[in-house]
């Protein structure tokens, strides 16, 4: 059995995605399911080819843009995500939006952290371009990478991440 939190139900009812019970995670999307990792606040959600995991306490919302019936974003409020995209299931990249930035993707596994005003984008596996959501101009990310981008027109600076500061956001993600 998948559990689910009562603040995972509704981002998933939010989303337009249907559970049949306050604690079982039956996703009504073909090919979605929905658990809470055992012994954790940590929620992950599995859909066509992309995997979220979600920090506990995270608020993000699943965005079906196209409304093809396979999400193709997620809008993420405070806290962390890690998603992992796997481009020979999954056409038409992924991304994730926060008030700061929007990052995206066609096939990788970065994390996304929303604290203080800031989004922080660190990249595992990949590339991925981070831009402002008023901004047409990007940075593209590459493993080990990293950026923090505030509200501004400041320039986008991408930096290798230090291992602890990689280690310490991944650990809050079950990595």
């Amino acid at each position: 059995m998948h559990f689910i939190s009562r603040m995972l139900l509704a981002v998933v009812a939010s989303s337009g995605v249907s559970l049949l019970a306050d604690d079982i995670a039956l996703a009504q999307v073909p090919g979605c399911t929905m658990e809470r990792v055992a012994g954790t606040s940590r929620q992950i959600m599995r859909c066509d080819g992309a995997t979220i995991t979600a920090e506990g306490g995270a608020r993000f919302n699943v965005i079906d843009r196209d409304r093809d019936g396979r999400p193709d974003a997620v809008s993420l409020r405070n806290k962390a995500v890690l998603v992992d995209v796997d481009s020979a299931k999954r056409r038409g990249g992924f991304e994730v939006v926060t008030p700061q930035a929007i990052a995206a993707v066609r096939g990788t596994r970065w994390a996304v952290d929303v604290k203080n005003g800031t989004t922080s984008v660190f990249v595992v596996r990949g590339r991925v371009a981070v831009g402002r959501p008023s901004s047409g101009r990007r940075v593209v990310l590459s493993v080990g990478e990293g950026v923090d981008v505030t509200r501004g027109g400041d320039a986008l600076t991408v930096r290798r991440w230090p291992q602890a500061r990689a280690a310490a956001l991944l650990a809050r993600l079950g990595q």
